[in-house]
């Protein structure tokens, strides 16, 4: 369904160049994110109360086509199961142009989706490496990033890597998680319509959703739009709450831990947020049709959660979410956590001083 070879080709032919950089600079900008992981993981245990099982993960410096060749890699490795579930749902079997033409469409238009992100990430735990899950920091994303905003090289990078060592010592210090995402989207997968007219209808809601957002219009779903029917928009419901709390976890603890250790935070924070608001007209009409902004809005409801449970009933109250999939926040709950901590505590946990 996707040639993967054409979508690294294709992103490779596409990506913009990082900043110009000399090689020493290069070499002391790799040495100093390595340094400034291994600082921030020990901030992020402090702050959680929380313990990898086993070894960290490894962390790996990588430039804009090690991040696409990677994300390629780890999209091969989930979709492969997924792609054999979708081919035994189908009516029948595609013809011979389609077998061999639509991955290679396919395969453009992911390699499309790999280039403009590619520019994007700074950082980012691969929960789908080789290894079992890397943690990965995208270099030249991170100096053109701290160039553009001019802010502290050393406050910046620590900053960025608060958020990715958060992200991952969760999926360390939790091993169920990463089966749990798994199998949620398997759910998703299982639950969508094949049927070729179904496809049909929910592509021309799609038609017109992408033309809403063109002039500034519609719901934001974009692409997500394909997804209806009520088992399916449950899937993804779950996967959004799911999301929105590990994201919205890794946002408290920068700015919980970010103040005590990075000198320049509100600087940045702000430098930041004006960044991604001043993005170009094309930029933010893609961000539109993938679904990016209704994604943003759902994560800092999650951060809004994380913080309030914490404030409410304290570190180790909030940590009972890593129990078991049966302790993750429901979609309404996020909005609600008052109702979270009933579900989960009973009662609300005294705070300790």
């Amino acid at each position: 369904m996707v040639d993967w070879d054409v979508a690294v080709s294709t992103a490779n032919r596409l990506l913009r160049p990082g900043p110009e950089v000399s090689r020493s600079e290069a070499g002391a900008a790799v040495r100093s994110l390595l340094e400034l992981a291994g600082v921030a993981d020990g901030h992020v245990r402090n702050l959680t109360h929380l313990e990898p099982v086993g070894a960290l993960t490894p962390v790996r410096i990588v430039d804009r086509p090690g991040w696409v060749a990677t994300n390629a890699a780890g999209f091969d490795r989930l979709m492969g199961p997924l792609i054999e579930r979708v081919t035994a749902k189908r009516p029948a079997p595609p013809g011979r142009v389609a077998a061999t033409i639509g991955p290679r469409v396919t395969g453009t238009q992911t390699g499309l989706l790999l280039a403009f992100l590619a520019g994007k990430v700074l950082g980012q735990y691969d929960v789908f490496g080789p290894a079992g899950g890397e943690l990965l920091l995208v270099a030249p994303n991170i100096v053109e990033a701290e160039r553009t905003l001019a802010v502290d090289p050393h406050d910046f990078r620590l900053w960025v890597c608060l958020h990715e060592c958060t992200h991952r010592l969760q999926f360390t210090a939790v091993p169920w998680l990463a089966d749990h995402m798994r199998s949620e989207v398997e759910a998703l997968v299982d639950a969508l319509e094949l049927d070729p007219k179904v496809l049909r209808e929910r592509l021309g809601l799609v038609v017109r959703e992408l033309s809403s957002a063109v002039r500034g219009r519609g719901s934001g779903e974009g692409l997500l739009a394909l997804i209806q029917g009520e088992d399916a928009r449950a899937a993804m419901d779950r996967i959004t709450a799911f999301m929105s709390l590990v994201e919205g976890h890794a946002e408290y603890v920068m700015d919980a831990v970010g103040p005590l250790v990075v000198p320049q935070i509100a600087t940045i924070r702000r430098k930041f947020s004006a960044r991604r608001r001043g993005s170009s007209a094309a930029d933010r009409l893609l961000r539109r049709l993938l679904g990016l902004d209704v994604k943003m809005r759902q994560y800092a409801e999650g951060g809004t959660f994380v913080r309030r449970v914490v404030d409410t009933a304290g570190m180790d109250a909030f940590n009972a979410v890593w129990r078991s999939p049966s302790n993750l926040p429901l979609r309404s709950e996020l909005a609600d956590p008052a109702a979270w901590i009933e579900r989960v505590h009973g009662t609300v946990p005294a705070v300790e001083g």
